[in-house]
């Protein structure tokens, strides 16, 4: 399954049967990070009847935690997290603030109310998927700087801006299975003349779309 991180920090809110729920996710790096920003959220929060919360760390999500504060067992934390895992997220923390309206929902209504908080938390972050790529660091003199932009423009791979001094530099950002095919339109289109050298990989966070979480269900 493919694994996606946040595009950024977000917050909803919800009212379930006069309950409010305030679901919030955010990016975390670390299991300090994840578990610093919900004890801010929980200070914040001190006065809320439930501050439930979950989140999974790591590339292989190889760190899994969740707690119900108080929910019955499993009602909370762990829908919370199940909704990040059919999400496919990793370093990715979350908390649903719950505000008791006087309402009783039954542990199938607190099942849907946490993970209904937590996915749209997640839809209004944006998801974005992060691709190894290495870089090559294009060098060419003036003349073949129209032909390589306009390639560059056409396979749509992303690049940083070009600089000009005595020749053009331009550092373009190739995914492995794309790369031997642009260098041989680039020596095809320049007869040669642009030189590339491979840099060290790195990961790009590019926009994707979520996957479906009621598709991935048994």
């Amino acid at each position: 399954m493919a694994l996606y991180t946040l595009a950024r920090e977000a917050e909803v809110l919800l009212e379930i049967k006069k309950s409010k729920f305030i679901g919030r996710v955010r990016p975390v790096a670390t299991e300090e990070e994840a578990k610093m920003w919900i004890a801010d959220i929980q200070k914040r929060h001190h006065d809320a009847t439930h501050n439930c919360y979950a989140y999974l760390i790591g590339r292989h999500q190889e760190i899994q935690k969740s707690n119900d504060d108080g929910e019955p067992s499993g009602t909370a934390g762990r829908p919370i997290l199940e909704t990040l895992k059919k999400s496919g997220l990793y370093n990715v923390a979350a908390v649903v603030t719950r505000y008791f309206g006087g309402v009783l929902l039954g542990a199938g209504g607190l099942i849907r109310a946490y993970s209904q908080a937590t996915a749209e938390a997640v839809q209004a972050a944006g998801l974005v998927r992060e691709v190894p790529h290495t870089p090559y660091l294009l060098k060419m003199d003036y003349p073949w700087w129209g032909r390589v932009e306009h390639l560059l423009h056409k396979e749509q791979h992303p690049y940083d801006p070009p600089e000009f001094t005595n020749r053009v530099t331009v550092r373009v950002y190739l995914a492995e299975q794309a790369a031997g095919s642009f260098l041989n339109k680039l020596a095809e289109t320049t007869n040669g003349n642009v030189t590339s050298e491979a840099e060290n990989p790195v990961l790009l966070r590019l926009p994707a779309t979520p996957p479906d979480p009621d598709q991935q269900r048994d």
